[in-house]
């Protein structure tokens, strides 16, 4: 084992054979409004 790690699989990898696969967010930042909704929420409490 030397410092550098094998890399001689990852240069034999084929990107071809992987699959396209579509991503959706799931969970999404709250906007501007919401956030301040609660911090105006927070202050009268």
């Amino acid at each position: 084992m030397g410092d550098k790690p094998d890399l001689s699989e990852v240069e034999k990898f084929d990107r071809s054979k992987l699959k396209k696969t579509n991503t959706e967010e799931k969970n999404t930042l709250p906007s501007k409004e919401t956030i301040q909704q609660e911090k105006e929420g927070v202050q009268t409490s």
